[in-house]
This record gives structure tokens, C-alpha cells and sequence, in this order.
């Protein structure tokens, strides 16, 4: 998946705002939280949340790494767009976005649906 592809989904998700970032980074978020976070420059490094397993699953994929300053927190660094297929990218970036929504307060969480 290319920058503009990943723009266009992570947008298609209800509540969803972009912004650019460190002067060169697109961030998606959901009430202010980050789920998404993709670099402008070549070759966009496109990083997310995952949940544990899934994180120990993915860095041991050629062209995936934990996310600098992020990896704590169980998010990855897709280094390479071949990595992954489209159909798995897209999946990832769903469930980052579920993870990040489901730690919203719940008044927030009402608020948006």
C-alpha cells in the first residue's frame, strides 16, 4: 500500500482527523490519540499500535521493526510496504484503530457513536 492509499483509509473511519506532525510526519488520530503515524519522506515508514502477540509476530518479518520511541508501547515501524500484504495492512490499521478507540473514556467513547 502506498502513503495515499493508507491516507485515504485510516480517513474512511468514523472521527478520524490527520494533521502533520514533527514537521514531516502524518499522524491519524481518533479523539486526539494516535493510531496511525506516516512518515512524508521516502520511503514512508507507516507506524502503529498492535497488541503483544502481534507485535513479537510482526518484528520477526523482514522490513519491520519496533517503532522507534513507540516500541514500549507495542507499536511497529513497517519499513518496507512489500512486507505486508494489502489485505493484512489494512487489518493492522483497523485493529490499531479499535485498540486506540477502546481506551477512550467512555463518555468519549458514547460521544462518538
Amino acid at each position: 500500500m502506498n502513503i495515499e492509499a493508507i491516507r485515504r483509509y485510516c480517513l474512511s473511519f468514523p472521527h478520524v482527523t490527520e494533521s502533520v506532525q514533527w514537521e514531516d510526519h502524518l499522524v491519524f488520530k481518533i479523539a486526539g490519540k494516535i493510531f496511525v503515524i506516516a512518515d512524508l519522506n521516502p520511503p514512508h515508514h507507516i507506524a502503529f499500535k498492535c497488541d503483544p502477540e502481534k507485535f513479537a509476530e510482526l518484528t520477526e518479518i523482514d522490513g519491520i521493526i519496533p517503532a522507534p520511541y513507540l516500541a514500549r508501547a507495542k507499536w511497529v515501524s513497517v519499513q518496507r510496504h512489500d512486507a505486508l500484504d494489502a489485505r493484512e495492512f489494512k487489518g493492522l490499521i483497523r485493529n490499531s484503530y479499535e485498540m486506540v478507540r477502546a481506551k477512550l473514556p467512555r463518555k468519549l467513547q458514547a460521544k462518538l457513536t
